[in-house]
């Protein structure tokens, strides 16, 4: 069993805050999963509460069967139809979620920064679920896992994140993780999606030539083009943006013959990835989904665990 470290985060609000041994503790723990598909009930007892202030299917529904599966009660909040589209502040919101006495809180939220403003108001655990274009820990997370059940490793490997790096929290999440897990991390994209500063993720290099950027790569990992963030002219079309920077047969031959060919999801076929790539053998795109059940549920039982020691020591 992987108890031994003491894993003593309150909340995951990102990779940022971290360490390579909290990392190595959430996969190893994600990987007993793995391979224990009748875990123990850790999280009997408890309440989960998903809010999602962005639209998703994937990754609540991830949260949703995790959360089931370690034996939580798990209750999806509708903002659609909840008091925030009556003006309800955030805050408001925290407070009044808050009183409701739940034991985790999963928060995915259009703003950057949102999730962490809620978690200081809020006696329960918080889980970033996505905030903005700032982070999406989990996603880099399963990610990793994926990478390391495929390869056997991480640290050496040579990965390339391409696409919209501009509005991606998944590519500033999987850079400064795969980076603390000693990675050679490569972004590439146009220069109008490229934004300033990726060196503070950890980012070994940046690449506006995608042939060059994949070059040698043990793992490619595309992004979702997020046209809904985009409010400006950022591409030419959806056509010229897959001949210079989709993934096709052609640019994949200056990989590794063994790269690894990941996407978060929801895939733009013929956009971001052509669709005949998508099915080969070193696709990883479906077990990435099923990844994702295990490392949430690693998240909540670790997250679980420390919430009932602080309320065990708060009320000796």
């Amino acid at each position: 069993m992987t108890f031994a470290y003491d894993f003593s985060l309150q909340h995951l609000l990102g990779i940022e805050g971290l360490n390579r041994l909290d990392i190595e503790y959430l996969l190893d723990r994600a990987n007993e999963f793995v391979e224990n598909r009748t875990p123990e009930q850790s999280l009997k007892g408890k309440t989960l509460i998903n809010l999602f202030f962005e639209n998703s299917t994937r990754t609540q529904s991830s949260f949703d069967i995790s959360a089931k599966r370690l034996g939580a009660d798990v209750v999806n909040m509708s903002v659609q139809s909840s008091s925030v589209k009556k003006g309800e502040t955030l805050v408001d919101t925290a407070m009044t979620l808050n009183a409701m006495q739940p034991d985790l809180l999963v928060i995915r939220h259009g703003s950057s920064g949102a999730v962490r403003l809620l978690s200081r108001k809020v006696d329960c655990a918080v889980v970033n679920a996505g905030d903005g274009t700032h982070e999406h820990p989990t996603q880099a997370l399963l990610d990793a896992l994926t990478i390391r059940r495929r390869k056997g490793r991480i640290e050496g490997l040579k990965v390339a994140i391409c696409g919209d790096i501009l509005h991606s929290r998944v590519a500033r999440s999987n850079a400064m993780l795969l980076h603390l897990m000693g990675a050679e991390v490569r972004l590439v994209a146009p220069p109008t999606l490229m934004p300033s500063g990726t060196e503070t993720w950890g980012a070994h290099s940046t690449h506006t030539n995608m042939i060059e950027g994949i070059s040698g790569c043990d793992v490619v990992m595309m992004l979702r083009l997020q046209l809904e963030r985009m409010h400006g002219l950022y591409l030419p079309s959806k056509r010229e943006f897959f001949h210079l920077y989709g993934l096709d047969k052609e640019k994949l031959s200056h990989a590794a013959p063994d790269a690894l060919i990941m996407h978060p999801g929801p895939m733009n076929r013929g956009v971001e990835i052509d669709s005949a790539i998508t099915e080969s053998a070193n696709s990883t795109i479906t077990e990435q989904v099923s990844m994702g059940v295990f490392v949430r549920m690693a998240v909540l039982d670790a997250l679980a665990r420390n919430l009932d020691r602080a309320r065990a020591e708060a009320s000796a």
